[in-house]
């Protein structure tokens, strides 16, 4: 059962093949046997997953979009009566007392919930090692990391130990994760889908989306997560496009873009290779496939690394041992309850990034750093719609090597946040893009990004979907994991 995607589990629990307590119960199985290998989960909740998959198989014929098939969430969706920590110190004792949106209508289309997977903490991270509750591993290789911040969920879905998962994307962490861990993960445009009661990192770049093995899975999942919500600003008043519907159109005459700036140096060359031979597939289904530019791309690591920590230090300042979350024993007075709870609670990378962001924020300092990022978050997006003037799509590599391994950066932050030089563009600009497995090298998984204009998600899963319909790159299952 587990190696069925999601979209072939919803067919066989419609045609009665098996019920979706005998599919929980699988899951349920795999996770007790390969949770401390792989460290993929934080809150795991079999008890209440049995509850839903019974409640799922007692629905008459007239059943919802996801009905009866088990996910995994990223501890970052609050979940009612479900422990929500943000893999952190800080909220090890917070029970979220309601739901997020994406909860919610996940819950509403049926689904079932086997628990809340393991991240970077506060989703500040590109490999899932910043976690109070330790290290995430890659299901390839034990001995690397599955990417971030959405790490559990990528390796949850890889290691099939859910039929799909949830995750959230500020600037790579749903495509990264999903390239190193060889599955399928969509970030959506910024506003598709609601942020409300998904704990923020950064608010203007912050997007839920979905990982699955195909395409199709994740067309199913965005049909059921994406539209307006009146209770998040930032969610946008757009029709919802019937992607699992559309998924099959044809895409011959699509236009794809290469842009140069990221086929140069710091890209390994076998996932260069990857790529080319993904490009002829892509010729060979009708796609045409033409040079563009991006010019103020190498820009796009430093704008981030000054408007994201700007940003969490904003957020992150409602975590002071006051209402919620870790507090610190018998403090002095009020200036000691804030700096001990947050010094004791918070991880180094956490503090880290709270420390630039101040600064950047700081007078004096914000027209140097703050504003002048801004203004190249700016050209960043204005070369992306002059591309799309020519181009349907841009396409790249999702990271310039495959997984590495566990410790190797933890120690050099500025070499980790190069893991993300081809995916913070996108979050920067606000666009939708995913990326997809294209094959391996040296046994780890290769992804390959494809970005689209805004609410233009149909047209990435027609591309994939139509890409892995002959190739089976998205179908191999790690060995130990089988």
């Amino acid at each position: 059962m587990h190696n069925l995607t999601l979209a072939q589990q919803l067919q066989a629990l419609a045609a009665g093949e098996f019920s979706s307590v005998e599919l929980t119960q699988h899951y349920i199985n795999r996770i007790e046997s390969h949770q401390d290998s792989l460290n993929a989960f934080v809150t795991f909740t079999p008890e209440r997953a049995l509850e839903q998959a019974q409640e799922a198989d007692q629905r008459g014929t007239d059943k919802p979009l996801l009905n009866g098939v088990p996910l995994a969430l990223k501890d970052i969706f609050c979940t009612q009566g479900v422990k929500t920590s943000c893999a952190s110190k800080m909220l090890d004792n917070f029970i979220a007392p309601y739901d997020a949106t994406v909860v919610a209508k996940l819950q509403q289309a049926g689904a079932v919930s086997l628990g809340k997977t393991n991240m970077d903490e506060f989703a500040m991270g590109s490999s899932s090692e910043s976690s109070y509750y330790g290290d995430v591993k890659n299901p390839w290789d034990l001995s690397r990391v599955p990417g971030g911040s959405s790490g559990g969920s990528a390796a949850a879905v890889a290691a099939r130990l859910a039929s799909a998962s949830m995750g959230t994307d500020t600037g790579g962490s749903i495509r990264q994760p999903a390239a190193f861990c060889g599955i399928t993960g969509l970030k959506p445009t910024y506003g598709r889908v609601s942020r409300y009661g998904m704990i923020a990192y950064a608010s203007s770049l912050d997007q839920a989306g979905p990982f699955g093995l195909s395409a199709l899975d994740c067309a199913y999942l965005l049909q059921a997560i994406a539209g307006y919500d009146a209770k998040d600003s930032t969610s946008v008043d757009q029709p919802v496009e019937e992607y699992t519907t559309n998924i099959n159109k044809d895409i011959r005459g699509l236009r794809i873009g290469l842009p140069e700036e990221f086929f140069q140096e710091g890209l390994d060359a076998d996932i260069r290779a990857k790529i080319d031979l993904a490009c002829d597939q892509l010729r060979e289904l009708g796609c045409v496939i033409k040079p563009i530019s991006l010019p103020n791309a190498k820009l796009a690591i430093a704008a981030y690394y000054v408007i994201a920590p700007a940003e969490c230090s904003s957020n992150l300042s409602r975590f002071d041992g006051v209402r919620f979350g870790y507090r610190c024993e018998d403090p002095v007075d009020l200036a000691d309850l804030y700096s001990r709870s947050r010094s004791e609670a918070f991880g180094a990378e956490v503090k880290r990034r709270i420390m630039v962001g101040t600064y950047a924020l700081s007078a004096g300092y914000y027209d140097a750093y703050y504003l002048r990022a801004q203004k190249i978050r700016r050209l960043i997006s204005e070369d992306y719609q002059k591309a799309f003037a020519e181009v349907d799509v841009v396409l790249s590599p999702t990271t310039p090597t495959t997984a590495f391994k566990t410790n190797e950066k933890v120690d050099d932050p500025i070499t980790m946040y190069l893991s993300d030089i081809y995916t913070i563009g996108v979050n920067l600009a606000g666009l939708p893009g995913i990326s997809i497995p294209v094959g391996f090298s040296q046994k780890l998984p290769v992804g390959m990004q494809m970005v689209s204009t805004y609410f233009a998600e149909d047209t990435l899963l027609r591309i994939a979907h139509q890409f892995q319909q002959h190739t089976d790159w998205h179908l191999q299952t790690p060995a130990k994991f089988e």
